[in-house]
């Protein structure tokens, strides 16, 4: 068995089982290395189907190995138009292209960058994997003499071995990613584990945060299609930044409103989880300000914005059929976190939280009264930001 087979049977066997891209990665590269193939850089790039990423992909030097991720407006821009990656794609063909005499005007910046760094010879090739979807992977060399037909033949003999490692884990990747995107951080690795099945719940203490677009039924009779789907891209952007940052994860999006939770546990408890709950808050209302000094400046309506914050028991799990489910939140702590945010209105208060909420952070808050709260037999006392700018 030559030096190859060996690398494609790893590939098959211990690569594939691995879960470990960059060793993956190191190990193909470091095995065509000791065959005689000049490696300097290797960029093994990965696509799948997921509305904020298009792509992933390994980088390899004799310095290491690092991972990156390709959104979807990055494939609009010069980093990937006129790229060898565009050039295999659109012309179903590998390239093989000198490093040397390179034209400023008419060649791609990446080429010009790599012979800069001293680079002398590039290849480009097309991997495939069982659903027929195709991706690319790049090679460079410094090497005086480039790159050789025989140096090619190995590499492109040594395809299957890396397809067969790489295939599984872009799978897991785009599989996580979307539950990720849909679900949250912490619900989408419950669904990835199996262990929230149709009917299952699990019982939990959070921080519960309702959002909600203030005034969108007037946004959207007032304004085209495209400036409402603009705003409501804004609002959700800077509600999820907000939130992220400070630990909660976004469970649900409901026509303009927003449903996050901050999970107590042994190492965030609660009082750390209302204070990250409240500076999420702030954070969001500081967001808006900004936001709406773009928009005056479109000459667009200003945005505004309600929130309720509570703090007690939910259950979440996945409901509905058999052949379609749905995953939600539920549970009295997120009923008053909804309805208290409809009290926003009335009261003047962009924000409003509980007591408990309050008590973890009694420089944010100030006492705004009881008040009646649909649902619930007694009236609950609110507070509402001190400082009432935000």
């Amino acid at each position: 068995m030559d030096a190859i087979d060996e690398l494609n049977h790893w590939m098959m066997t211990e690569g594939r089982c691995s879960n470990d891209p960059n060793k993956v990665v190191s190990y193909f590269c470091s095995t065509l290395i000791d065959a005689g193939v000049p490696l300097w850089r290797v960029n093994i790039g990965q696509r799948f189907a997921n509305p904020l990423l298009i792509a992933w992909g390994v980088v390899w030097t004799p310095d290491g190995t690092e991972s990156y991720d390709v959104t979807h407006a990055r494939m609009l821009t010069d980093d990937y138009v006129g790229s060898s990656f565009e050039y295999i794609f659109k012309n179903q063909r590998p390239l093989h292209k000198s490093l040397r005499d390179l034209d400023p005007e008419k060649d791609h910046s990446s080429y010009l960058e790599f012979a800069a760094a001293g680079g002398t010879d590039y290849y480009a090739t097309s991997l495939y994997y069982g659903d027929l979807s195709q991706h690319g992977c790049t090679f460079a060399t410094q090497s005086a003499n480039g790159f050789s037909l025989v140096h090619l033949e190995m590499i492109e003999a040594a395809k299957p071995g890396l397809s067969s490692a790489m295939e599984p884990m872009t799978m897991r990747k785009s599989s996580k990613s979307l539950l990720r995107t849909y679900l949250g951080d912490g619900p989408s690795e419950a669904v990835w584990n199996g262990t929230i099945q149709r009917g299952e719940r699990t019982t939990l203490e959070a921080v519960v945060m309702f959002t909600d677009l203030r005034g969108f039924t007037a946004l959207s009779d007032n304004s085209s299609e495209k400036d409402v789907f603009d705003a409501l891209d804004a609002y959700f952007e800077l509600v999820v930044q907000a939130v992220e940052e400070r630990g909660g994860d976004v469970l649900k999006f409901m026509g303009d409103g927003i449903l996050s939770i901050f999970p107590i546990s042994a190492t965030t408890n609660g009082q750390h989880q209302c204070r990250q709950a409240a500076l999420a808050a702030k954070g969001m209302l500081i967001g808006l300000a900004e936001l709406n000094d773009r928009r005056k400046e479109d000459s667009k309506p200003p945005l505004d914005i309600g929130v309720g914050i509570n703090m007690g028991q939910v259950s979440y799990g996945n409901i509905g059929s058999p052949g379609r489910l749905d995953f939600t939140v539920l549970g009295g702590a997120v009923n008053v976190a909804s309805r208290i945010e409809g009290l926003t209105k009335s009261t003047g208060h962009r924000v409003l939280v509980t007591m408990a909420v309050a008590e973890t952070s009694p420089e944010l808050f100030t006492a705004c009264g009881s008040h009646k709260v649909r649902g619930i037999a007694h009236t609950v006392d609110l507070f509402c930001f001190s400082d009432l700018s935000l």
